[in-house]
């Protein structure tokens, strides 16, 4: 991670950690990276998501734009997979969204993608930090005949809904599902893009205010959903974040059916298919290890990285594989999208639903989960950066470890995206691992809050 950018962008509280200066220094900043003899007048997309800082951010963004020479068009509220596949569609030379995810409202975020739709590579963003933080090079104001232009397009949501439809090749017609929109992105775009598949849909969370995105709903809070969906015999549902980018669904009896199972039905389908590049599938290291096992058994591979979608797209793109995703909901389905997408990823699990004629409960048992305790832990910037070198918490994951031997695992890291350490253990005894983690925990707040 860098001073300025996470796994997942630049983020923090808006308006006090991620102030409109910051935003629009941003926005200079990366055009003039963007900016050389081939391009004087680069083209930046830029979506947002229903937060109440986005309006300002986004402003902000384009005064920062504009003033080193960067053209802008703007797509409103779109979900962050929108923004990666429009701005190769539009053949800009980079997309913006706003937006910090499943994080509460009071937090926004800057991710930038490329021209090819992939979020910037460590250099580049490296790059701007040195510009933003370092003042390695003054700002490279425009003349007054060389500021930006600022278009708005009407037309963006539409676009990336007829790509999903598209991509899913199947017509959900007799479906019955329900939708938690998160009171985000998703609330512009599911209702018409299922409809348009031909399922019946009942929407959860889907009239945003600016405050309540993520509030008690999507894929964060799924209880809802999993009620809803027993309550009116629903054949599932699916919840997304509050950018869309992340979808975790409910069977129809109530019970989760998190990421990996997601992309253990996935995978699955596309060998049953053919369509399985190298028979591999790529996760990180807090992919349940019931997933290796599910691997295991059917003659595919899988490949471990860093948590961060943006370091399973790297794997995927450097090794010539075309899914991968994380636990949380993050699935990329290379073949279609560059990123993750909660909305093409669950409308694909709809199709695999209707193709095979199987409940979303009966797809689920190609993988049995092996026990997990997540907890996470609040801590200081400082925490953040004394973890790595901390002996006391060292030696309690060596305790932990030596404890569980080849029955289970620890992993403690610093989250990328919040001011978290999180805490994860997997074991054949629930009970045990639970214990293990309280303590492992209590070391960490002690040693980093």
């Amino acid at each position: 991670m860098g001073r300025l950018f996470g796994t997942d962008g630049a983020r923090g509280v808006a308006n006090r950690e991620l102030t409109a200066e910051l935003a629009m220094n941003i926005g200079r900043a990366a055009a003039m990276v963007l900016i050389s003899g081939e391009v004087e007048h680069p083209k930046v997309l830029i979506g947002k998501d229903t937060r109440l800082s986005g309006d300002m951010l986004e402003g902000a963004l384009v005064a920062g734009l504009c003033s080193v020479g960067a053209n802008v068009e703007i797509l409103g509220v779109v979900p962050t997979p929108a923004v990666a596949y429009l701005v190769k569609k539009y053949e800009a030379d980079a997309g913006i969204m706003i937006s910090a995810s499943h994080n509460p409202f009071e937090f926004n975020g800057i991710k930038i993608f490329s021209s090819e739709g992939t979020k910037l590579p460590d250099d580049l963003e490296d790059r701007i930090e040195g510009i933003v933080l370092d003042n390695v090079i003054p700002y490279a104001i425009a003349e007054a005949e060389n500021i930006g232009k600022v278009i708005y397009n009407e037309q963006a949501a539409d676009d990336y809904i007829d790509h999903v439809a598209a991509s899913i090749g199947c017509d959900l017609e007799g479906m019955e599902v329900a939708l938690d929109c998160s009171n985000g992105s998703s609330s512009r775009t599911a209702e018409k893009l299922f409809k348009k598949l031909g399922a019946k849909i009942h929407l959860l969370a889907d009239a945003p205010d600016g405050v309540n995105i993520n509030k008690d709903c999507g894929s964060t809070h799924i209880n809802r959903l999993q009620a809803y969906v027993r309550e009116h015999k629903l054949c599932c549902g699916l919840a997304f974040d509050g950018d869309a980018d992340r979808c975790l669904a409910v069977d129809e009896n109530g019970n989760l059916v998190d990421g990996d199972y997601l992309i253990a039905i996935c995978a699955n389908d596309m060998k049953n298919r053919g369509v399985l590049k190298k028979n591999a599938v790529v996760g990180t290291i807090m992919t349940n290890m019931g997933f290796n096992k599910f691997c295991e058994a059917n003659g595919m591979t899988f490949v471990s990285t860093k948590v961060g979608d943006r370091y399973v797209l790297e794997t995927m793109l450097r090794e010539g594989y075309n899914i991968g995703g994380e636990q949380s909901g993050h699935i990329i389905l290379l073949d279609y999208a560059t990123t993750g997408d909660g909305q093409m990823s669950g409308a694909m699990i709809l199709s695999i639903m209707k193709r095979t004629g199987e409940k979303l409960s009966e797809l689920a048992k190609i993988m049995q989960r092996m026990p997990q305790v997540l907890i996470n832990v609040n801590v200081s910037p400082e925490g953040k950066l004394a973890f790595y070198t901390d002996k006391e918490v060292k030696a309690e994951i060596k305790r932990v470890s030596d404890i569980l031997g080849d029955r289970g695992r620890i992993i403690i890291r610093v989250s990328g995206t919040e001011p978290l350490v999180r805490v994860m253990l997997e074991g054949e005894d629930l009970g045990e691992i639970q214990t293990l983690a309280e303590e492992a925990a209590q070391v960490v707040r002690e040693r980093l809050s």
